[in-house]
């Protein structure tokens, strides 16, 4: 697999995993004299190309000292146990809420299995491998790791995921987000800059939470978030309003369409659809429709399923 390493200011590297094609997700490499964290795994299939983006920079695997995925959704965790076996000396780090599906990701590769099925699980993610107990480190919210001298505060951020932390890195004033500040495709271009949307993916989708931990991120004033999909962005003001009223707008095309059956999950897809593109048409980005729609149709997919979860125990509670 060929792949696409940038290097960014403060020793932190973007590269593209490569999950599903490129452009769709990212891992951060993070050099701190000579020593290296990885912050996202990506997928076992990513790992080749980490190993070579470190060596490139003069590195090995033996320079690994952390492994820290935000979550523990396949394409930011599937690579962690592959990462950990071939990295000797590293720590994962994961928030208290996942450790257990690091240590045995049984659960983990059945669910996304349900929504996959057996061949596109073994395309998409490979063989993930368990991680020893004894090398996980759990980090709770406001936990400090010194990373070779360099602090990184983790953030307990749920909304996209009960088990999701987002990493504050104290020496630029960045922020590694996870899913929570949402889905910025460079491809999105607006008049406002950048078009942003929020991923409710299955199954822990919280509305209220996830508004919350955007708020918490844009407290701190990052200089930059590190999005996973995909790539760095100077956040402002109106991003974060783009993602909170995505996050309303979408649960109110959810519960308008609570008594649609059978159908719900397919109805709110295509609305969800045509709620981007008339977003993005009003908003002035140049894209064609065709090109969008197929750059956002898996998010959209995933989308509509975890909201169709999520109002399933709405209505029931």
């Amino acid at each position: 697999m060929s792949s696409v390493t940038i290097d960014l200011a403060h020793g932190i590297s973007r590269l593209d995993t490569h999950y599903m094609k490129p452009g769709i997700a990212a891992l951060y490499l993070m050099r701190e004299k000579n020593r290296v964290a990885i912050i996202e795994t990506g997928t076992t299939h990513s790992v080749p190309a980490v190993i070579n983006a470190l060596r490139q920079r003069g590195l090995d695997v033996d320079d690994v000292d952390f492994v820290i995925p935000t979550h523990v959704h396949l394409d930011h965790a599937g690579g962690a146990g592959e990462l950990m076996r071939v990295c000797p000396r590293a720590q994962l780090v994961i928030h208290p809420y996942g450790a257990r599906h690091m240590i045995d990701p049984a659960r983990l590769v059945a669910g996304t299995k349900a929504v996959y099925g057996e061949a596109r699980f073994e395309r998409l993610y490979g063989q993930l491998q368990p991680v020893a107990e004894e090398r996980v480190l759990e980090a709770p919210d406001n936990f400090e790791l010194d990373f070779n001298g360099r602090t990184l505060r983790f953030l307990d951020t749920p909304g996209h995921a009960r088990h999701h932390f987002c990493v504050y890195d104290e020496i630029n004033g960045g922020i590694f987000s996870g899913d929570t500040f949402g889905l910025g495709y460079p491809q999105l271009q607006i008049d406002e800059g950048q078009f942003m949307f929020p991923t409710t993916t299955p199954v822990q989708f919280d509305p209220p939470a996830l508004i919350d931990s955007i708020d918490r991120l844009m407290a701190l004033k990052p200089q930059t978030i590190y999005l996973t999909h995909f790539g760095p962005v100077t956040p402002t003001p109106y991003m974060a309003e783009q993602l909170k009223q995505g996050v309303r707008d979408f649960t109110a095309i959810a519960r308008e369409e609570r008594t649609s059956g059978d159908q719900r999950v397919a109805r709110i897809e295509a609305r969800l659809m045509d709620y981007l593109l008339g977003r993005l048409d009003e908003l002035g980005c140049p894209l064609p429709e065709n090109e969008i729609r197929e750059l956002l149709q898996n998010d959209v997919t995933l989308n509509a399923q975890g909201l169709d979860v999520w109002l399933e125990k709405a209505t029931a509670a």
